[in-house]
């Protein structure tokens, strides 16, 4: 089980969904409606219940959001580093901060409308006292956007770290990059590290793990650095600096004397004497990889030379190729033995061995009179061992020691039969039959009496089919079989396609019913509904007149100024009584209206017509309403 497991991290909302995720949930889980026959106290405690379940959510979903993310003044300094160095310290340490701010700024919003909810002397100052209150923790909360999405950035990342066990017996590989590294950790643990001929295929830190010695080791492939001051390394080449830096662990650091990586025998020991503070107190060993190539007995003098430098430093050197395996397994090995010696040795050192040791003591008695006493043995026990001794039963295995080379393993004389019968191919009694009353010594020759009896039979023709000559009726009724068949298999083919055809198809209704139009049947249906439409025979309408026509007026005609207010006619009706004129069909569609909306209002869980709604899609049960009187077994 790793030690930091960051993807446990819970998902952080956009400010958008946050706000509508806390407003959803007060609108479901608090009460909706008040009645007109409510005091302003229970009005007054109705809409502080809204603000202080809103306040209550917002600062539980923070206060999950800031105790998830790691703190990194409590992790180790590996994580802490590597934190700094992927997401920067400040960035990370100030949009958690503004967070840990909006809770207590909506907190501190919560009770100041609070304290205002309790001087509310009506209905509508509550309400605005509520959405006063509402909006402000909304504003807030939409002021965060930023910092949301840089955490939800922080946690996809994290959440795609390897998980490192800073405590664990470790193995870090280090060098230039395309020296090898990869295809080391590739070799010795199940991990699957991308390989390619250039250089930073490998861009962040990769764990493996293998086996020796029945113990579970972790391997951590490194970036890799380049020859430079410690600042003008990138971010790649930090994480591997930050690994070697805080990890206690075996440090191999590959060296390729090919120098096919692109950089010289001379560069590399440059870049170990560069890193070499990075190394104290850890155990290290130096790899020549890619002998394949060019071995190590084969470089120049020169370059033996700077290899000798590792030597004089009693740092120990091994050469091997990962691509012919040549001294994988020693340098595994190797650095597993040198890293199990040096964790021994630290703990020896501690004070945490004092205690162990002080619980075991072993008496070491000095002779007194210089005389010897042997172990003194009873002699029953003594004869009891030699009976036992000569009793014991032979093992195949001592017998193989004595017959040597003479030895066959004979597993038949172990059989649970009887010993005239082990060594039979087939055996005489099998499960109480005798096998040779059902053997029949003349089987072979029946077989070949058969199989001549068989080739007689064929010369002869017995299996021939015979030729049917089919007169001309026959061959008619065949020709005419064949075009049935080759025409059903036409129709299937047609009813097909038109199945699956993706053009629209006129329902039969719309051809078996003609529709019939007219002026009379209008007027009927129209007569049932109440409208008049015989009065409109004897209307007259006026002619519009046309704006030319106002050009050619006589000059003793006034015309009418533009600003003078045109006559409004009353004899307009009312717009809920222009449409129907009878009464009765009036008042019926007025209920038919106010049911339609009561149960729009009832449904949605509504205040009136005109109160909000947000659309938003939520799974089906959270759209479940207040349970009304009655029996609640409705599952």
């Amino acid at each position: 089980m790793p030690l930091y497991n960051f993807k446990k991290i819970a998902v952080v909302p956009t400010s958008k969904d946050f706000i509508n995720i806390i407003l959803s949930k007060t609108q479901r889980k608090t009460p909706t409606v008040i009645h007109k026959n409510y005091k302003i106290s229970r009005i007054r405690s109705f809409y502080m219940r809204k603000i202080k379940f809103t306040q209550q959510n917002f600062h539980d979903r923070l206060s999950q959001i800031i105790q998830d993310f790691p703190k990194l003044d409590n992790i180790h300094p590996f994580y802490a580093d590597l934190m700094n160095v992927l997401y920067d310290k400040d960035h990370y340490k100030l949009g958690l901060g503004q967070l840990n701010q909006a809770r207590h700024l909506i907190d501190n919003v919560a009770k100041e409308y609070l304290r205002l909810l309790k001087f509310g002397d009506s209905l509508y100052r509550c309400k605005q006292l509520k959405r006063a209150a509402l909006g402000r923790m909304a504003t807030i909360m939409k002021r965060q956007a930023s910092n949301l999405e840089y955490l939800e950035q922080v946690r996809q990342h994290l959440a795609r770290l390897p998980s490192i066990d800073p405590y664990t017996r470790t193995i870090i590989i280090c060098g230039f990059p395309n020296v090898g590294k990869s295809s080391f950790i590739n070799k010795i643990t199940r991990a699957d590290v991308e390989v390619q001929p250039y250089a930073f295929t490998t861009k962040s830190l990769y764990v493996g793990h293998t086996d020796y010695k029945y113990l579970r080791w972790q391997v951590i492939d490194t970036p890799g650095i380049l020859d430079h001051p410690l600042e003008e390394r990138n971010v790649i080449e930090m994480q591997a600096v930050t690994a070697l830096a805080h990890l206690r662990a075996a440090v191999l650091y590959f060296l390729d004397v090919s120098e096919q990586c692109g950089h010289s025998l001379e560069e590399q020991v440059s870049l170990y004497n560069s890193i070499k503070p990075l190394f104290a107190n850890k155990p290290l060993m130096v790899v020549c990889n890619k002998t394949d190539i060019v071995k190590v007995d084969e470089l120049p003098e020169q370059k033996k030379e700077l290899l000798r430098t590792f030597e004089e430093a009693k740092v120990p050197v091994m050469s091997m190729s990962t691509l012919t395996e040549d001294g994988v397994a020693e340098v595994k090995e190797q650095a597993c033995e040198t890293l199990l010696a040096f964790r021994v040795e630290n703990k020896a050192l501690g004070k945490k061995l004092d205690p162990v040791l002080n619980r075991l003591r072993v008496a070491y008695p000095k002779q007194r009179d210089n005389k010897e006493r042997p172990p003194c043995i009873p002699e029953s026990v003594i004869v009891k061992k030699q009976t036992q001794q000569s009793r014991k039963r032979k093992l195949e295995r001592d017998i193989e020691e004595e017959l040597g080379d003479d030895y066959v393993l004979d597993l038949k004389k172990n059989y649970d039969i009887p010993e005239k019968y082990k060594y039979d191919i087939i055996p005489e009694i099998w499960e109480g039959h005798n096998i040779a009353d059902y053997i029949d010594p003349e089987i072979f020759k029946k077989l070949a009496d058969l199989e001549h009896e068989e080739a007689l039979r064929e010369e002869a023709g017995m299996y021939a089919v015979p030729k049917i000559e089919m007169d001309e009726t026959m061959q008619e009724i065949r020709e005419l079989a064949q075009k049935i068949r080759d025409k059903k298999t036409i129709m299937k083919q047609e009813a097909r396609l038109v199945k699956h055809s993706t053009k629209p198809h006129t329902p039969r209704t719309a051809t078996a019913k003609v529709r019939e139009r007219s002026v009379n049947r209008l007027e009927k249906q129209m007569s049932q509904l109440g409208v008049d439409l015989e009065s409109n025979e004897e209307a007259h309408y006026k002619r519009t007149r046309g704006r030319s026509k106002s050009l050619s007026r006589p000059p003793n005609k006034k015309m009418r100024m533009e600003s003078e207010p045109r006559a409004r006619s009353m004899s307009r009706p009312p717009r809920d009584l222009s449409g129907v004129k009878d009464p009765a069909m009036r008042q019926k569609l007025k209920k038919v209206a106010h049911k339609a909306i009561s149960k729009k209002v009832g449904k949605k869980g509504l205040k009136g017509e005109a109160d909000r709604f947000i659309g938003t899609k939520m799974p089906r049960h959270l759209f479940s309403g207040k349970r009304g009187v009655g029996k609640s077994d409705r599952r």
